[in-house]
């Protein structure tokens, strides 16, 4: 089944479209999120996203075991991840080591091509783009920025389709070796 993956900036729309494409599905839907309320902005965007979904779905929390709980999601629901920036924020709260995130990341990665292979409905997969403003002061955020980007891109080889989002709008990112020929 396909896998979307809707990447953008804060508030580009990315959250609204897989809420919609969840609601259009026939089928059960399953919520991954993997936020965790660390301060009261991170608790209120929490309720704000919990409020935004229909309350008849799955939703599954899983601010550090995402390949896990991809895993454990029925093969006939539509499948939401939400989202990649802050699951990659809590790995690196959680596992300050490289090799662990790489880890993590590499076993994500391995379960959304096998939700791929074997789902009998769709997977959405969002993330922010964090890597078109100015470059980091400090370098943890750096690290954050280049792990994203090297996670998008490997979000980007798995989906069907990814899109960039803004301003609630969507730009079709095609392989550019495709656009190449």
């Amino acid at each position: 089944m396909p896998v979307t993956f809707l990447v953008g900036g804060a508030r580009s729309g990315k959250s609204n479209l897989a809420v919609q494409m969840g609601e259009h599905h026939g089928g059960p839907v399953t919520f991954i999120a993997t936020a965790e309320p660390f301060d009261d902005d991170l608790r209120e965007r929490i309720a704000r996203h919990r409020d935004e979904r229909p309350q008849h779905w799955t939703t599954v929390e899983a601010p550090v075991a995402l390949a896990d709980a991809i895993a454990a999601v029925p093969a006939p629901h539509l499948l939401i991840v939400h989202c990649l920036t802050v699951w990659l924020a809590n790995l690196l709260v959680h596992h300050p080591d490289l090799g662990e995130r790489a880890g993590h990341t590499a076993a994500f990665v391995a379960a959304l091509r096998s939700r791929a292979a074997h789902a009998e409905a769709p997977t959405i997969v969002i993330s922010n783009e964090v890597g078109l403003g100015i470059h980091p002061e400090h370098d943890m955020a750096r690290t954050y920025r280049d792990e994203l980007g090297r996670l998008n891109q490997a979000v980007a080889a798995v989906a069907d389709r990814s899109l960039l989002m803004v301003a609630g709008r969507a730009l079709r990112l095609d392989n550019p070796w495709e656009l190449l020929r």
